[in-house]
């Protein structure tokens, strides 16, 4: 048997036991560093997936493909060390083409909305695909189109690093002069790395020929309790931001205002639900179903590592800290899911609020707004972006 083959099943038999390991600070105590490979499934396209188990010495483990970098399962320890997994998904690549959401993937060449899906640089003007235009007023280009990068199958690499005690995943894709609409070939590498004290690192590197935008982010949906076991609003967050980007009712940014005195003020903890009367009492929030799906900017601007955010789960302690270089983080929190939808869970659906997704990003709609940090890249540059996702349980 091969090292990849056993090592899935090994990863395999915690996914399905809810594998409670020795308690540490940071995890677990006995767990196998490993990466196994296995096949996924045939995307609409002919492409064939596969998927990786990455498990953690600290007892976190991802479950990942490249089709579309999508995080498939991620199994965090609670207070107990018990494993759950935190992360919302599906189990079959049919069912992330057709179900949608952007459930837990990578998102590019340029995440969040574009208005009109129009942008003009260096004199010229790019038409992009307009892919969400329901309900009116939405016109705009969402996640790069219809085919963005998550609708692609990625080269992928796995590595294990025994002397750091690091397990991982290396993406790559070439993304062609006019792809979507956009100008410039890109070239570009994510690195997915699963750390001992289970942190799970985001690199993001790419370099173009030609001038053109890029914003990619990741898309996952968090449920500390576990997914499919109900919804977030009684899980508690905080966001190190003071201030968020209002938007018209095309969901298009207007101008950024405090988070004092609103349901967006998160700058100290309190459970996402917690503001549910004033969000259902403001008419301008109606587009959003009067709920999140804004975009909140984080102290300490664009480039220097700095938290977004914490979630915590009070009943099963676990705590997820997002720190990033990014200068924004979008908040999303799943309004528009129900009932109809599956979960991974067989005989569990998923409900309204059942994750929220929390993307690390610049702002929508930079390229048409000059008051925006750039999100131009340009020949002989190199765009560089890291997100860590840090487990912890109390």
């Amino acid at each position: 048997m091969n090292i990849f083959a056993k090592t899935g099943m090994i990863a395999a038999a915690a996914l399905a036991a809810g594998c409670c390991c020795k308690p540490l600070s940071t995890g677990c105590a006995n767990a196998p560093l490993s990466v196994a490979a296995e096949p996924f499934g045939v995307t609409k396209y002919g492409e064939k997936a596969t998927k990786y188990v990455i498990t953690g010495r600290g007892g976190l483990i991802l479950v990942a493909t490249d089709f579309g970098g999508r995080l498939l399962k991620c199994l965090a320890p609670d207070r107990h060390g018990k494993l759950a997994d935190v992360t919302l998904g599906w189990n079959s690549v049919k069912e992330y083409e057709e179900l949608g959401f952007s459930m837990g993937t990578l998102i590019g060449r340029y995440g969040n909305r574009i208005r009109d899906g129009k942008f003009t640089l260096d004199g010229k003007t790019y038409q992009l695909p307009l892919n969400e235009t329901k309900p009116a007023p939405r016109h705009c280009n969402l996640h790069s189109g219809p085919r963005g990068w998550d609708a692609h199958v990625w080269k992928a690499k796995p590595f294990r690093d025994d002397a750091a005690g690091t397990a991982g995943l290396e993406l790559s894709y070439v993304s062609k002069d006019g792809e979507s609409g956009f100008p410039g070939t890109v070239e570009i590498k994510v690195v997915y790395t699963v750390f001992p004290d289970n942190v799970w690192r985001v690199d993001y590197e790419a370099a173009t020929d030609k001038p053109t935008v890029l914003n990619p982010t990741h898309h996952s949906y968090w449920n500390l309790a576990g997914e499919a076991s109900g919804d977030v609003l009684g899980q508690r967050l905080k966001i190190f931001a003071d201030r968020y980007t209002q938007t018209d009712a095309g969901l298009i940014p207007t101008k950024d205002a405090p988070v004092k005195g609103t349901g967006f003020d998160f700058t100290e903890s309190r459970e996402i639900g917690a503001a549910a009367k004033w969000m259902a009492s403001q008419k301008e929030l109606a587009a959003m179903d009067n709920w999140y799906d804004h975009n909140f900017v984080l102290r300490g601007g664009n480039g220097r590592m700095k938290q977004a955010a914490e979630m915590y789960d009070p009943k099963s302690g676990r705590v997820l800290e997002i720190w990033t270089t990014e200068p924004c983080m979008q908040m999303y929190g799943a309004q528009n899911m129900s009932e109809s939808l599956p979960s991974k869970t067989p005989g569990k659906p998923l409900c309204k609020f059942a994750g929220v997704a929390l993307e690390t990003q610049h702002y929508p709609d930079s390229p048409n707004r000059p008051d925006f940090p750039s999100t131009v890249l340009r020949p002989g540059q190199k765009f560089r972006s890291t997100t860590e996702y840090r487990f912890k349980a109390r």
